[in-house]
């Protein structure tokens, strides 16, 4: 790869400054590329130079408490230690139940108990959290109240299709104000939008103007997170947010030119930056190299920016050992899981630990033994097919696509509901559907239809990143409660729901991916808990790409793989009782041959 320092530009503390000159940064990308870490550390090195900065998390499933060391609410929070820094999560159920109250108190007084019981079951969907969300930052991208108290407002958002749609709300809803002239939409009275319209246009005033807002697009040096972020820019171009950088995170230069894996590593990195996208080529670019620390903590976010060269530790460091045993192998997982004729996998997990490839391997196994097996996606950024690359028997690849599902949904209501409708009667559902929130329900019930199908067959569910996954379920209770308000006076047992399915561990097995680091594996854990909350027992887990597993001697992968060690016995002992391990590989499992290589591999 030649000398770094000297032929690409470092993200770090001589460099901050020119590559963030706005008031507002929002860092957004794939899930994994470590999106958190950079906003935290680019925060605190801007804090550390004497500007005053808030950093605000928007991501549903948020782990910015744990990164920066502190308890966060949804007010600024000083962050101990860096004079100048505040930090607040946007908590999208404290927004949500703000925003059902603001919509709510106009009513209370001149409706029925009945009326408004209706309409906060009406403002209970995930449509509303999301409007909520976005209703709680668009006033910290106004020039008003606790923003003018900042020098630079960063934004660290969640996975790119969750960012895409919470930044084209205000051109959605303005938009819908235009066309749409009745009192009610989904979220309730039309007033209670109609009022936000003003600020909702401001705020995409902010976003679009150059100088007050930069995009920041956070990839690795991967292809597909490249890729990504290429596609991140154009649907952000279109939205006319065009003040774009890119920052590519865990650039590796190997230390023992004789460590197999490291060199793949570095020559992958080479290969990687040796085809940016045409389309984010001319973007301004910054780097920022893998270092053998996890980046938790304030002390570890100090130091990820300093002017300092490319991290080379001593030779000599000694290989970790877990001293536990995991208790399955992959291959053996996809035996239990294929043991029945039918049923459904659900793979979840935080973005970039490896859901997808873990679902791909899981149904290549399933289809080698000789069960048809359905694999499938919710999440928009997932690339199924060029994982499998090709074709196998017993095996079917599909993806839930929210623009088509929305199209199809669209269709089916205008052919039902619209069959009798005079003209301005279908004019007016029209204009409903036109609502943002249309696809929601769309996607949901296209993830319904996956749930049921798997009644009659082996289904695998390769999920977005958590937050998107915990808004699809809280629509599964939801439409859950709904359902059994609707069939309270008919004989029970007669009512099957998506939730019921899920519950039903005879019907349904979750499996938590993780990576053996500290972020990931936090956020398993809490969607763990989550899942337990809504009687949803998880299988097992699984621990990809783990350094520990492998046999590298490069220092810094010895040390990267030394500081697994906590996080794999904090799974093994307390977490899970069902563990497989997967080795970190030279080539990137994709294909029916390397993914049949990862299932033969086995924990030593």
């Amino acid at each position: 790869m030649g000398d770094l320092n000297a032929t690409l530009t470092k993200l770090s503390e001589a460099t901050i400054q020119a590559a963030f000159h706005t008031k507002y940064l929002f860092f957004t990308g794939k899930g994994g590329v470590g999106k958190t870490s950079i906003a935290s550390a680019s925060a605190v090195t801007m804090a550390s130079r004497g500007k005053r900065v808030l950093l605000i998390s928007t991501d549903p499933a948020s782990n910015l408490d744990e990164t920066l060391g502190i308890a966060l609410t949804n007010h600024p929070t000083p962050v101990p230690e860096v004079p100048g820094l505040m930090a607040l999560n946007i908590d999208p159920d404290a927004a949500a139940e703000e925003y059902r109250k603001r919509v709510i108190a106009p009513m209370l007084g001149k409706a029925t108990d009945i009326e408004i019981a209706g309409l906060r079951e009406q403002l209970s969907g995930a449509c509303t959290v999301e409007i909520a969300a976005f209703d709680e930052f668009a006033t910290l991208l106004s020039d008003q109240g606790v923003a003018t108290e900042f020098d630079t407002i960063i934004f660290d958002t969640a996975p790119t299709g969750h960012t895409i749609r919470l930044l084209s709300l205000p051109k959605a809803w303005t938009g819908f104000f235009d066309i749409n002239e009745r009192g009610a939409s989904c979220l309730g009275p039309h007033s209670a939008l109609k009022n936000q319209e003003s600020r909702f246009a401001a705020a995409f005033d902010a976003l679009k103007d150059p100088k007050r807002t930069t995009v920041v697009l956070v990839a690795r040096p991967e292809l597909s997170t490249l890729n990504e972020a290429a596609r991140t820019s154009s649907d952000l171009r279109e939205l006319q947010l065009t003040n774009q950088i890119l920052v590519v995170n865990g650039v590796f230069l190997a230390t023992d030119k004789n460590d197999r894996l490291a060199q793949s590593l570095e020559n992958k990195s080479t290969a990687a930056l040796g085809k940016v996208p045409q389309s984010i080529q001319g973007l301004p670019r910054y780097l920022v190299p893998l270092q053998p620390f996890n980046t938790v903590g304030l002390a570890s976010l100090k130091r990820l920016l300093e002017d300092a060269p490319f991290a080379h530790l001593p030779m000599g460091l000694a290989a970790p050992s877990t001293g536990a045993k995991a208790t399955l192998s992959l291959a053996a997982l996809a035996k239990e899981l294929a043991h029945d004729e039918h049923g459904l996998v659900l793979v979840m997990g935080k973005g970039g630990v490896g859901k997808t490839t873990v679902a791909a391997a899981l149904a290549v196994a399933v289809a080698k033994i000789g069960k048809p097996v359905h694999l499938t996606t919710t999440d928009p950024a997932a690339h199924l097919a060029q994982t499998i690359v090709g074709t196998l028997a017993n095996l079917t690849v599909s993806r839930i696509d929210p623009k088509e599902e929305t199209r199809l949904y669209t269709e089916k209501i205008l052919g039902s509901k619209g069959k009798n409708l005079d003209a301005d009667g279908l004019a007016l559902l029209r204009e409903d559907l036109a609502s943002p929130c249309t696809e929601e329900v769309a996607v949901f019930h296209a993830f319904a239809k996956t749930v049921f199908e798997a009644r009659r067959g082996i289904v695998i569910l390769d999920t977005a990143p958590t937050g998107h996954t915990l808004l699809l379920l809280d629509a599964a209770g939801s439409y859950h409660r709904e359902m059994l308000k609707k069939m309270e006076e008919s004989a029970p047992g007669k009512l099957t729901t998506p939730l019921m399915m899920l519950q039903d561990s005879t019907q349904s097995k979750v499996l938590l991916v993780a990576l053996a680091e500290t972020t990931p594996v936090s956020e398993a854990a809490a969607l763990q808990d989550d899942l337990r909350r809504a009687s949803i027992e998880p299988y097992g887990w699984v621990v990809n790409r783990s350094l520990a597993a492998t046999s590298t001697s490069d220092p810094v992968l010895i040390q990267r793989a030394a500081n697994e060690q906590v996080q794999l016995q904090r799974i093994m002992n307390g977490l899970a009782t069902r563990v497989a391990i997967l080795p970190l590989m030279p080539d990137e499992p994709v294909g029916i041959e390397l993914l049949d290589q990862l299932l033969a591999q086995e924990w030593n």
